[in-house]
This record gives C-alpha cells, sequence and structure tokens, in this order.
C-alpha cells in the first residue's frame, strides 16, 4: 500500500484488520506483576519479531491514515511501527522522544502518568512541521497521556494529527477520553 493507492473496500481493510489482531492476541506475550506488583504487561516483542505479526501490524495501522504525508512513532515501540508504516506509505517517519534525548531547540510537552510526570520532545527546527498530515503511532493506549502530549506537541508546531493508532488499547483505563478529535484505531482492546 502507498499513500497513492486506490480506495480500498471495506471488507478488504476488514481482513486486515481482522489478521492484525489474529497475530497480535496469537503472539502477545503477557507478564503479571512487571514491572510492578499488581500490573501486567503486554509484550510486544514477539509479534514484532514475527514477520508475518509485523507486516499484518503495520498493513494494519499503514490504512488508519493513507493520505498522512508524515508517520510519527512514540519513544521506544512506536519508533519500530513508524518506520515499518511510513516504508509502507511512502512518507518520512519522525521519532517523538523522551525528554532529553534530542538535541535543542526542541518543543516540550509534560504530562501525567499513574505514578508521577514525564515528558516528550519534538525539533523544534530542521523539519518543518507546519500544515504537515501526522500518523501518529503507539504500541499500547493505557491511561493515554502519552498519546495526547504527542499530539500536542503537533498541534503547537502546526501540525494536524489527521489519525492517532495503537496496536494494543487497554479500554479499562479509559485512555481514549483523554485524547482529541482526532480518529484512534486500536488493533485490538482489551
Amino acid at each position: 500500500m502507498s499513500k497513492h493507492a486506490a480506495i480500498e473496500s471495506e471488507d478488504v481493510a476488514a481482513e486486515r484488520s481482522t489478521r492484525a489482531a489474529e497475530m497480535v492476541d496469537q503472539l502477545t506475550r503477557w507478564r503479571d506483576d512487571f514491572p510492578t506488583p499488581g500490573v501486567r504487561f503486554a509484550d510486544l516483542t514477539p509479534v514484532f519479531a514475527d514477520a508475518e505479526g509485523f507486516r499484518a501490524v503495520v498493513d494494519c495501522l499503514a490504512g488508519c491514515a493513507p493520505d498522512a504525508d508524515l508517520v510519527a512513532g512514540i519513544d521506544a515501540r512506536g519508533f519500530l511501527l513508524g518506520a515499518g508504516v511510513a516504508a509502507t506509505l511512502g512518507t518520512g517517519v519522525l521519532a517523538v522522544r523522551k525528554a532529553g534525548k534530542l538535541p535543542p531547540p526542541v518543543i516540550n510537552r509534560e504530562y501525567s502518568l499513574e505514578y508521577g510526570t514525564a515528558a516528550l520532545e519534538i525539533p523544534a527546527d530542521g523539519v518543518d512541521l507546519r500544515g504537515r498530515r501526522i500518523l501518529l503511532l503507539d504500541d499500547v493506549l493505557a491511561t493515554g497521556g502519552t498519546l495526547a502530549a504527542a499530539a500536542g506537541l503537533f498541534h503547537q508546531a502546526g501540525a494536524e494529527v489527521v489519525a492517532a493508532a495503537v496496536v494494543l488499547e487497554l479500554t479499562f483505563l479509559n485512555g481514549r477520553d483523554r485524547q482529541g478529535d482526532y480518529p484512534l484505531t486500536s488493533i485490538v482492546r482489551i
């Protein structure tokens, strides 16, 4: 699929989404009490390490915004997804980094976590983001702070988030409620 591909049928899109969800369900490795007691960690590493699983996920995510002109992946697993989706769409990719990982000047946005605060950054120069149509990607949507903060960075830079997508959404944490008016796709919702 490229960003110049013809519009596909709903049946083809549904089939692609179903295949990706099956692969994620089959390959995700779950670990209880990691990284802290009471947390159940969804490790997507086996999904990304499997050629068929990774391709299914990338194709599904690329279908979320075939008209995007830049893909942004959130630190760190979003980098893997972003690169694959950007290559599929024929666009560039931008890494949304954790604070302190990019040289200045940067645009910085702090956000709340269940256990404190964190911050994300994108370059303030070197990449003109004004008017760009962004597909924003992350691996997991939990409480929603990370994805919302990243979207805020692009808004601040003058870009438009045309869609956001994640591999896995933990619906019981209500992270979707913190998102903007852009379409949000989850391959698997738990």
